[in-house]
């Protein structure tokens, strides 16, 4: 096989479905197969999915693949974050739904250990908060529920993973028992500092550390898929979770690159260097060669949703691109205002109690004026996360990748520009995490010998530019954070 002329096979196994996407070996989409999978809600706040179903979908949608393509070199992995599933050693099938990140079982749990005064302990090893958000809370929870599930961890009959260790033990038929470090540090049972499990935690967690699987650099081998619809001894190559993997496919190298993927909300990850950076979520990029590049994270709720709100709920859209057209129609924000506090405001706010409101309302105060208050609350949002991301990085921000849907908007990229006062590049390419995963398959054998090889590819992509007058994106700002100040202080006054 000619691997400068093969293509990669990347799995993206996500909340919502499963894709296949083929990548040549500079980085272009060639092909994509996807599969949508149900969830499962066996109680109020219980998120899960059938973990078969996940790898039926998985084997389908490489037989798509491998109808149309048989020049593979690798096949690499990506996957949604912190979801895992508890399987038998012999035949890798699960013994229980795999618990989706979504899912807050462990919010007692995580009750539990604040109150006994862990939480910074936690947050000192693994970089984030005690949260249920993450997987070991819930796995405690679901062994104190299922005894005969705890015993087979213990007893080493049942396996731990997440979804791309489930994935590798499928494919390689229960020979690579293994995941990645990006995938175990979201886990709340990984030292980051160490790179490796901590034995602490997993006492605190009530989990053994003999069921978990070892841990292997993003940029690696992780053994070869057996499947009768590829090739045989096809290497299985390059493993990271979905969020890390847009950085890396999206190529932020260098540290003060950030990027943010809008979508129902944001996910904004920061590349910090080769150094544990202090405060805030801090978690690991990606590692190679044994060594580690870190990133702070930032999550907005309401980003996307918050247009669907005006269309569903409001009525003022009949579809998201009305927001844009509503936006241009009128020359300012006309001092107005929508904080989208639907479920209270998080980083770098945090209050939970807080409230949506649209604040600055006049008699002159037109439908448009709502509209583009909307969007441009994202970008707000957006910067005032990646100037609380920056504290303690000690670089400048340089540059913000963006990708999402909402990228289309192109109201919303360069107003994002204006007050962040940086270059956005926008890729063109729709699928960033299974593209971050194929590179660094290519890494992994040895397709490119470093990561600055893969910086030099040629990818299309829309660059904006800072045009505002730098006063006016300040003034701008400034009225925002007044905003901010009435809707939390008015909650306060209120309790």
């Amino acid at each position: 096989m000619n691997v400068e002329s093969g293509k990669v096979l990347a799995i993206d196994q996500s909340t919502s479905a499963t894709k296949a996407v083929v990548f040549d070996v500079l980085g272009r989409g060639v092909d994509r197969f996807s599969i949508e999978h149900r969830a499962i809600y066996p109680r109020p706040g219980f998120v899960e999915h059938d973990a078969e179903e996940l790898w039926r979908n998985t084997q389908s949608v490489i037989q798509f693949a491998a109808e149309k393509h048989q020049d593979f070199i690798c096949i690499s992995i990506t996957n949604q974050r912190e979801t895992f599933v508890i399987f038998d050693r012999a035949t890798g099938r699960p013994l229980h739904n795999a618990v989706v990140w979504q899912c807050r079982r462990g919010e007692e749990v995580c009750d539990e250990l604040i109150r006994s005064g862990h939480a910074e302990l936690v947050t000192v090893k693994t970089g984030l908060k005690v949260d249920s958000y993450f997987s070991a809370p819930k796995l405690t929870a679901l062994l104190r529920g299922n005894p005969d599930l705890k015993s087979r961890l213990q007893s080493g009959d049942a396996l731990f993973g997440t979804i791309d260790t489930y994935l590798l033990y499928r494919l390689t038929r229960c020979k690579t028992f293994a995941t990645d470090s990006t995938n175990a540090s979201r886990t709340l049972l990984f030292n980051i500092n160490t790179l490796k499990w901590d034995s602490e935690l997993c006492d605190l967690f009530e989990v053994s550390i003999s069921a978990l699987p070892e841990v292997r650099d993003s940029c690696s081998q992780f053994g070869f898929c057996d499947s009768p619809a590829l090739p045989a001894n096809l290497p299985i190559a390059g493993v990271m979770g979905d969020s890390q993997a847009a950085l890396f496919g999206l190529r932020c190298f260098k540290p003060g690159e950030a990027k943010v993927t809008i979508g129902t909300g944001s996910s904004i990850l920061l590349n910090a260097g080769p150094r544990v950076p202090p405060g805030g979520v801090r978690t690991i990029a990606w590692t190679q060669n044994g060594d580690a590049t870190y990133c702070r994270e930032g999550i907005i709720s309401y980003s996307g949703a918050t247009i669907t709100w005006l269309r569903d709920q409001l009525g003022l859209i009949q579809s998201a691109d009305e927001a844009e057209e509503g936006a241009r129609a009128v020359s300012d924000n006309a001092g107005v205002y929508l904080i989208p506090a639907f479920t209270g405001l998080s980083a770098p706010y945090w209050s939970s109690t807080a409230r949506a409101a649209i604040v600055g309302l006049t008699a002159s105060s037109t439908r448009n004026h709502v509209l583009r208050a909307a969007l441009e609350s994202i970008a707000y949002q957006i910067k005032d996360s990646l100037d609380d991301m920056m504290e303690g990085v000690n670089v400048p921000l340089t540059l913000i990748h963006a990708d999402g849907g909402a990228t289309r908007n192109r109201f919303l990229m360069q107003f994002i520009a204006d007050i962040a006062g940086t270059d956005i590049v926008v890729s063109d390419t729709a699928d960033n995490s299974p593209l971050g995963a194929a590179f660094a398959g290519m890494l992994g054998i040895r397709v490119y010998a470093t990561i600055d090889h893969l910086k030099h590819l040629v990818i299309e992509k829309q660059v904006y530019r800072p045009k505002m007058a730098r006063a006016v994106a300040i003034a701008l700002h400034a009225g925002w954070s007044l905003a901010i100040r009435q809707v939390v202080n008015a909650k306060l006054e209120a309790s």
